[in-house]
């Protein structure tokens, strides 16, 4: 019998339970599986493998001993990578439905602004306004991040016909984009990017990546699309450079504190949209399928899919 504690916000459990009693019986997997509450759990130390969301109250893991591992039901592991008494295995979610989401959510924000939309849509005022974009193949892009989400959102935009190049902290070899690494990379990277998409994780050597200097080395009027993490951005650096006009327009995701406040200077800018962190999204059932696979793989003496790297922090 495989005990398995579900640990995360009691909303998370009634989205969550059916999809993953489903995935795990799909695999013939005998086991009991409890939602965590500090009130009412499993034996810590019966506890095979722990399926967390970094929100839930369950912060400490010492107790649990016999635990194969930690399966994160998040992409981003930064609030917990660093927790002490962590020392289990720990998996990040790597999900089809995140990465598809993230996808569309690239693409979309992209296209409208490469097209020039809010011209139209703003402009209903019965001025001819002829306003002709470049073809993709003149509007170079630039995707800070080439993990899973950054390489699948930088490869969908290079078939659309965008010149893409991406940077990561190393070197990586992606089809279809240009692949920069290191800090003589991030500046080849960014040198006259029209548009960049920000999909790093977040770790001390990636906070503010994209501050004053950064944003100096965009072509003017670049674009920038933040649905990564909020701290990636210097915010006085970007609203300095939307209102000096180097930067045209910024659509935001992700933020230092969520909800923005409303009264962050942000929410009022003519050059910004802000979106209410929703680029994407981890869909239960096929995140189910992910979790129960890490589970099938523990029992039969596999490696774990999608392990974080302590050391790098994600």
């Amino acid at each position: 019998m495989i005990n398995i504690q579900f640990a995360a916000r009691s909303l998370r459990w009634a989205e969550y339970e059916a999809p993953l009693r489903a995935a795990l019986d799909a695999h013939g997997l005998s086991y009991r599986m409890e939602n965590y509450t500090p009130e009412a759990h499993l034996p810590p130390a019966e506890v095979d493998y722990v399926v967390y969301a970094p929100n839930s109250h369950l912060q400490d893991f010492t107790p649990y001993t016999r635990t194969k591992a930690v399966l994160n039901l998040w992409a981003g592991v930064e609030e917990i990578v660093h927790n002490p008494t962590l020392t289990q295995p720990l998996a990040r979610m790597v999900d089809h439905g995140l990465t598809q989401g993230m996808i569309e959510w690239v693409v979309g924000h992209v296209m409208r602004l490469h097209l020039g939309m809010d011209h139209h849509l703003t402009g209903q005022d019965g001025i001819w306004r002829r306003h002709v974009p470049p073809l993709a193949e003149d509007r170079p892009v630039t995707i800070l991040g080439l993990g899973a989400l950054g390489a699948a959102c930088g490869q969908a935009l290079a078939r659309l016909g965008f010149p893409v190049s991406g940077w990561s902290r190393s070197a990586k070899d992606v089809d279809g984009i240009t692949a920069c690494h290191g800090d003589a990379g991030l500046a080849q990277a960014l040198d006259g990017a029209q548009v960049v998409v920000l999909l790093l994780p977040l770790t001390p050597a990636t906070e503010n990546v994209l501050n004053a200097e950064a944003l100096a080395r965009l072509a003017p009027g670049a674009f920038v699309l933040n649905p990564g993490r909020g701290p990636l951005i210097d915010d006085a650096a970007l609203i300095a450079a939307l209102d000096a006009g180097h930067v045209a327009h910024a659509t935001l995701d992700v933020f230092r504190e969520e909800p923005l406040p409303p009264d962050h200077p942000y929410w009022a800018h003519p050059g910004v949209t802000v979106t209410p962190h929703i680029a994407s999204e981890t869909r239960a059932s096929s995140a189910a399928r992910v979790i129960a696979e890490n589970i099938r793989r523990g029992e039969a003496g596999a490696p774990f899919l999608h392990l974080v790297d302590r050391g790098a922090g994600y």
